[in-house]
């Protein structure tokens, strides 16, 4: 079975349990999936900036509230009141040109100096985006509006119904957010295993032998932070849209050390890495506060109990969970599951063919599309 064959085949199963879960789960894990799915977004750009080009950045929040801030800015009154599509191109070509501005220092300095540079912007957009009342509403923030296609808007109205499903706005935002997340998966894969990849890749390893080799390091180094800059961006406009609306607390320096976290947990260089650690980091604090009360030395939000509140739980967690995979699992968890099936695969034996003495397993139980249930909607 060729490669691409036996990818598709891979990928097949997963991709239509994604496009088949908006028809069965409620409002509230569809928010945790469309908050996940702009994280992955997010962290699969900055995995390419730091785990593929080895550069330390702590300014990814600034792009994210770029983007977001860009698209309500372009799409919104007051603002341009550009059609929302084209409000969130031009959102991503403004957190690449903010990255461009930027690339000339991305270009010549390197690691913690890098860092350094990258956490001066964090704090001056923050501080812009409290005083630019005009753009960003100030410490308010902004109520986002609504994409649309054509006739057709990814919010509550019109009203949508699919095969006895109400489509509100999380359901149609969910296949944005999947639609987008494609696009994001296939091109920094494409990035990855090409040349801009490879050449990123001997840059990390070694900075004198990749000039050796022909590779201009300021070039690629800038060029990695533009298109970083810009999965940020697609981010933070996916992400206001499913918030609904922005405000500039949320864009601070706790942000770029949570997009850091992700793609260390995930592993760093890897799309699917930065996957599984963008929907960790992202999911935990929401389930810790839907569950709170279930939960022992996790106090309930808004009371004032002896025990630790459910979003520094969920940060205690995934601090222990760095500590965990830099011990143990230096590449993450991709690079944890890829050791764990390669031994799986050297126990069971490339060659050894699937038994024919007796049926395999029941396959699962799929539920009947005739059956609708009432589902909980964001007011």
């Amino acid at each position: 079975m060729s490669d691409p064959i036996r990818t598709t085949a891979r990928l097949l199963p997963p991709a239509l349990l994604l496009v088949a879960l908006p028809f069965y789960l409620d409002a509230f894990w569809l928010r945790i999936g469309l908050f996940s799915m702009a994280a992955a977004i997010g962290a699969v750009g900055l995995g390419l900036l730091c785990g593929t080009a080895g550069q330390l950045s702590l300014g990814h929040a600034f792009f994210l509230a770029v983007g977001a801030y860009g698209y309500t800015w372009f799409a919104g009154d007051p603002g341009l009141g550009l059609p929302p599509l084209l409000a969130l191109l031009l959102a991503v070509l403004l957190a690449g040109a903010a990255g461009g501005l930027f690339s000339p220092v991305a270009g010549r300095v390197k690691g913690i100096y890098l860092g350094v540079a990258t956490l001066a912007l964090v704090f001056l957009g923050h501080h812009v985006l409290l005083t630019a009342d005009s753009v960003t509403g100030g410490f308010n923030g902004r109520s986002v509006p609504p994409l649309t296609v054509g006739s057709f808007a990814f919010d509550l109205e019109p009203q949508l119904v699919v095969l006895g499903v109400p489509f509100g706005a999380e359901e149609r935002l969910w296949y944005l957010g999947l639609a987008l997340f494609a696009l994001t998966w296939c091109t920094a894969r494409g990035l990855l295993r090409g040349r801009p990849g490879r050449a990123l890749a001997a840059l990390r390893d070694s900075e004198t032998a990749a000039s050796v080799m022909g590779v201009d390091v300021a070039r690629y180094r800038s060029a990695a932070f533009v298109v970083s800059s810009m999965y940020a961006g697609l981010a933070g406009a996916f992400l206001a849209l499913a918030f609904r609306r922005v405000v500039p607390d949320y864009f601070g320096l706790t942000l770029s050390v949570d997009y850091l976290a992700m793609i260390v947990i995930g592993g760093l260089g890897s799309v699917a890495g930065a996957t599984a650690g963008a929907v960790f980091v992202t999911a935990l604090p929401l389930l810790m506060t839907r569950y709170a009360d279930q939960l022992p030395l996790v106090a309930s939000p808004g009371t004032t109990d002896g025990g630790v509140g459910p979003t520094e739980a969920a940060r205690y967690l995934y601090g222990a969970a760095i500590v965990v995979i830099l011990l143990f699992a230096p590449d993450g968890l991709h690079g944890l599951v890829r050791r764990l099936r390669a031994r799986l695969r050297r126990r069971t034996g490339p060659d050894r063919p699937p038994s024919a003495t007796g049926p395999g397993p029941a396959p699962a139980p799929t539920p009947s599309a005739s059956v609708v249930r009432t589902k909980e909607h964001t007011p």
